[in-house]
């Protein structure tokens, strides 16, 4: 039985009066009964195979498309020889776009065909549909391209063009620089990640009667209709974006299922008939945007008492040939360029840079990754310098309540980083095996201990949930077959793995006092739900269930008053998100509170290096979150140690390199990505700190947990080698590279 499900002696009243002005029972109140574990909505369907994705999906006359991708880095294009088509194949390119070429992906740079120029290796040029799948594929086979050689950038240190250039001043870095007793440079990389969804990307589209249907594998309906409308001048009320079953995303289907519903789109006007593509993972590999790669340069000023009193950080991420979402990725990097450490006097310039290879995407964490690997490192680089352990540097420097951000934020919550450090010192031993270890460094074993600390903004920087985002949800509440009332979540925020559509159920059953069982959760149509935002910036529960929350409370009290549903009608309460007053942006000068709250942790990975073939294995990991209260704990679990193990694949065994702009790695045969057998029990604990704007106290929890593992690991490496290591992922080669 669901934990919430109305008591059996609450059935003796009217079966009409299933709402309730207070609950049945009082002392269930609490919320933090909110956070007991319930059975997934949709494990059962998933599990047994009867789930329907993209590629289940077939409709009366569909066509299936595929890609002719360009086999050249950087080129004008001459010609593209297309021999003789057979019956009912088509081609579809550039030209079929009637209002642009280009996705609408924040920045609309990015065309969904090539047009006079490649920019990157495997842009495609353009399609080919029909019935047969396998004659598609022949058929762009046989298309031919002549092309003029263009110079190309391959590397973030080639690139000498940049999107955006920004800087942030906080407090008097010069004046500080020169008041320096000691001063350190180094420079931090991190490489190219590939998201490693399950599913691959797949669209379905279909014009009928004038009006276009896309159905789809992604985050962001909303995304993709306005992006459609732009590409194919259509107005809203003619484009209607379904998202099917999404087997994961982790942020690589926000902005790369505009291109492929675009394409498939085109295809479906054009030829008039459905269009279905879905990529095979080599294609879904070479064409989709990863993870950004960073190169991050770190100047430290130290005084004559061995304060660090001033930093001055360059910050370069690789945007690859478009735009696309790199700004506002860099943006999330940029401001949180020192970690979770306080430092009074900060220099940050940010750049995306320009380069010849695919578009660099969103992927969990968006640019905190990069950003904490650095600041963290830097720490520990700057203990080692310093002669103190890690930890001790690191403690002095922790974020605390009523400090402020890089952009001059304040922090107004209670940061409880002094009950997390107890709680991992207490699961991990972090401090006796750091000083065993210390003493035995390049002993055989091999064995080292890391710690990091992180924190993520959640929801969209500054002022863009009120500005841009503008959230709308709905509840609608009507009455079943059997009596009791319906209760549907209306919202575009889509289920993808993560467990949205059972946590969001969650918050509206326990507002009413309502059983699970009577909370749906419509899967987003947007011509049937409201505009509620996309699926990122772990903003769901955080912004979205707080919405929910609120129009559970006025539904509860509209139909206690009277106001039930009646005659097939039902009664519908909407809310409109408002951004806190006290809450203060400057967008032009990046000033203020870049996000109104933030979540925070803190890992311990302990390491063993074989000493001959510089092998890594993750013998340990610890984590303590604060995420407010949870929605579920085995939902808010998964996400912990998913993220975590997603984390220490970046800095271990994901390496996908780049030679002339191609991926080396098309596969999970040569893209290696963790396994349950890679590490050991990724333990992770919680503390309460209900945040006051949050749905029961809930804060943001996803992007967390991708973000702080990766310098513990590398600080456990460093410190079982005895020696600095700067750049992730720290591979066999690598590493015997560094210690030679």
């Amino acid at each position: 039985m669901v934990h919430n499900e109305i008591s059996e002696d609450s059935r003796r009243l009217d079966r009409n009066n299933i709402f309730f002005k207070v609950p049945l029972n009082p002392e269930e109140t609490d919320v933090h009964k909110i956070s007991k574990a319930v059975v997934r909505d949709d494990a059962a369907d998933k599990s047994s195979g009867k789930a329907k994705y993209v590629s289940d999906l077939s409709f009366p006359g569909m066509l299936h498309m595929a890609i002719k991708p360009a086999d050249i880095q950087h080129a004008h294009i001459l010609n593209i020889d297309i021999p003789k088509l057979p019956e009912n194949y088509t081609v579809i390119n550039g030209e079929d776009f009637k209002g642009q070429n280009r996705a609408t992906i924040i920045a609309e740079d990015w065309p969904f065909f090539a047009e006079d120029k490649v920019l990157y290796y495997g842009q495609p040029l353009l399609a080919v549909a029909g019935p047969e799948l396998e004659i598609c594929e022949k058929l762009c086979s046989e298309i031919t391209a002549k092309y003029e050689t263009l110079p190309a950038v391959s590397v973030i240190d080639e690139a000498q063009e940049f999107f955006n250039d920004f800087h942030i001043v906080k407090g008097y870095p010069e004046k500080a620089f020169k008041k320096a007793a000691l001063i350190f440079d180094n420079s931090y990389r991190t490489g190219m990640q590939e998201q490693a969804y399950m599913e691959p990307q797949g669209m379905i589209a279909d014009f009928p009667d004038g009006s276009l249907m896309v159905r789809g594998s992604l985050q962001c309906p909303y995304y993709v209709k306005n992006s459609l409308m732009n590409a194919l001048a259509l107005d809203a009320d003619h484009v209607r974006v379904i998202q099917t079953v999404t087997g994961g995303a982790f942020g690589g289907k926000e902005d790369f299922p505009s291109i492929l519903a675009g394409q498939a789109a085109a295809a479906a006007v054009k030829t008039g008939h459905p269009v279905k593509i879905v990529l095979d993972r080599r294609l879904d590999m070479q064409l989709t945007p990863k993870r950004h790669p960073s190169v991050i340069d770190i100047r430290t000023a130290i005084d004559e008492e061995g304060h660090i009193i001033a930093m001055d950080i360059d910050c370069r991420i690789d945007a690859g040939a478009y735009q696309t979402l790199s700004e506002v990725v860099l943006e999330r990097a940029i401001f949180i360029c020192t970690g979770a450490y306080n430092i009074m006097n900060v220099h940050v310039r940010g750049r995306t840079m320009k380069t010849n290879h695919i578009p660099s995407g969103a992927f969990r964490g968006f640019g905190g990754p990069q950003a904490h690997f650095a600041a963290d490192m830097n720490m520990h680089f700057l203990a080692n310098k310093l002669g103190i352990p890690p930890l001790e540097l690191k403690k002095k420097y922790l974020y605390q309540q009523g400090d402020h951000s890089i952009t001059s934020g304040t922090f107004r919550d209670e940061i409880k980083f002094d009950e997390m450090i107890e709680k991992i010192e207490e699961a991990s031993e972090y401090s006796r095996k750091w000083e065993e270890y210390n003493s035995k460094a390049m002993s055989k074993p091999c064995r080292g201990i890391g710690i990091s600390f992180a924190a993520h903004g959640g929801a969209f920087t500054g002022s863009g949930e009120q500005d841009i985002i503008k959230s709308l949800v709905r509840l609608s509440a009507e009455r079943s077959e059997s009596e009791h009332y319906i209760v549907r979540i209306l919202v575009s925020n889509v289920e993808m793995g993560q467990g949205a559509s059972t946590t969001l159920r969650k918050i509206v059953a326990e507002t009413m006092y309502l059983p699970l069982g009577q909370i749906v959760f419509n899967r987003s149509d947007t011509d049937e739900v409201p505009d509620s935002g996309p699926t990122v910036a772990s903003r769901t529960i955080m912004i979205v269930g707080k919405l929910l929350h609120d129009a559970a409370k006025e539904l509860l009290e509209r139909i206690n008053s009277g106001h039930v549903p009646q005659n097939g009608k039902p009664v519908d309460v909407e809310k409109r998100y408002v951004h806190p007053q006290e809450f203060e942006w400057d967008e032009s000068t990046f000033t203020g509170d870049a996000y109104p709250a933030y979540s925070w942790s803190t890992n311990v990975i302990e390491v063993e290096v074989d000493p001959l073939t510089y092998e890594t294995k993750v013998i340990g990991s610890w984590a303590v979150y604060d995420v407010g209260t949870l929605i579920d704990l085995n939902i808010v679990k998964g996400q912990m140690q998913g993220g975590t193990a997603q984390s220490l694949g970046s800095a271990s065994l994901e390496k996908m390199e780049m030679i002339n702009g191609r991926p080396a790695q098309l596969s999970f045969t040569d893209y290696t990505i963790p396994t349950t057998l890679d590490f050991p029990d990724l333990q992770c604990q919680f503390i309460d700190n209900p945040y006051r704007y949050g749905p029961f106290g809930a804060k943001s929890a996803g992007e967390l947990p991708n973000i702080g593992p990766a310098a513990a690991f590398t600080a456990a490496i460093s410190q079982a080698t005895g020696t600095i290591i700067t750049e992730i992922p720290v591979t066999p080669e690598k590493l015997d590279a560094e210690l030679r």
